[in-house]
């Protein structure tokens, strides 16, 4: 497999929430990709093992006068260090994310949930700020996306939040056993071309991971506005031994899959119901959310328990 080029594309700028990335192509499966507002200069990176697949691309690009201050004034109070190096978004070796670790970084027991591709952090931030009784966990991999974070957390002093700029399955990997009690995944990078649907987050290996770092009962949620991406989730998700979707809601969803460019076939396709969750009132209506309304996108949200 080859490396993708961290040139810009269409399928990369315009259906994720997640800030600006500030390196080169990365090969690891992690967050979402970077919103449409980037007019940022790509760069390449050296090539990463064969058997990672990119399910998001890093692109350059500085933080702006008022990001830079965020960064500098919260970082300290809310950025994990468990980076392996500067620059790298691996987790370091030897680090465990378990209950000791929670305790001694959070000050206490309380449940802890953890957003992939937070974007803007909007989401997580006025969850953060809602239900203090509960700890969050942010991940996001673009500087743009993690200084927004610590801009909206520090501004409100929250004390229940902190943003770790990693890769999603590298940190789940490093999860104690039941250590998190949801995962949340708003809105991941669609990756639209049929030949790059591998490379969508939600895949079975990752799912394990999320089943293994979940409490009893604990629970995945995703949504997306994407409906071949919908689609894609059934067949990842619904099949899955050890999860149950608790979804009440009726979908009509196209049984075939399409890509960038003939998404209206999907229309003409033969559809079967599938069961989805209404909207996660937990989930704050972001601007990336709205965008996707005001264009006519269905929002589909999932709930997989662990059963």
């Amino acid at each position: 497999m080859t490396d993708i080029t961290t040139t810009a594309t269409t399928e990369t700028t315009t259906a994720s929430p997640s800030g600006i990335a500030p390196t080169a192509a990365d090969t690891t499966i992690t967050d979402a990709a970077p919103t449409s507002d980037s007019s940022t200069t790509d760069t390449a990176h050296p090539a990463h093992p064969m058997h990672k697949v990119l399910s998001f691309v890093r692109r350059s690009g500085r933080l702006d006068a008022r990001l830079q201050r965020a960064w500098d004034n919260y970082a300290d109070d809310y950025l994990l260090d468990i980076n392996a190096g500067a620059g790298s978004l691996d987790v370091r070796p030897g680090f465990t994310l378990d209950r000791d670790y929670v305790r001694r970084t959070w000050g206490n027991d309380n449940p802890l949930i953890v957003e992939i591709g937070t974007g803007q952090g909007e989401n997580v931030v006025a969850a953060a700020a809602s239900r203090p009784d509960e700890n969050f966990l942010a991940l996001e991999v673009y500087d743009p996306g993690v200084a927004h974070t610590l801009l909206l957390a520090g501004k409100q002093g929250l004390t229940n939040i902190r943003v770790a700029q990693v890769n999603a399955p590298e940190l789940l990997k490093v999860c104690a056993d039941g250590i998190l009690a949801e995962v949340w995944t708003f809105f991941p990078d669609p990756w639209p071309k049929k030949k790059h649907h591998k490379r969508r987050i939600v895949q079975p290996e990752l799912a394990g991971e999320v089943r293994r770092a979940l409490v009893d009962g604990g629970v995945w949620r995703i949504a997306t506005d994407i409906e071949d991406y919908a689609l894609h989730v059934h067949e990842v998700m619904d099949g899955l031994d050890g999860w149950r979707n608790e979804g009440g809601v009726t979908v009509s969803l196209p049984t075939g899959h399409v890509g960038k460019g003939n998404a209206d076939l999907a229309a003409d396709m033969p559809h079967a119901d599938f069961a989805e969750s209404a909207r996660f009132e937990g989930r704050v209506l972001t601007n990336f959310e709205k965008k996707g309304i005001a264009a006519g996108r269905v929002i589909h949200d999932f709930t997989y328990r662990r059963a």
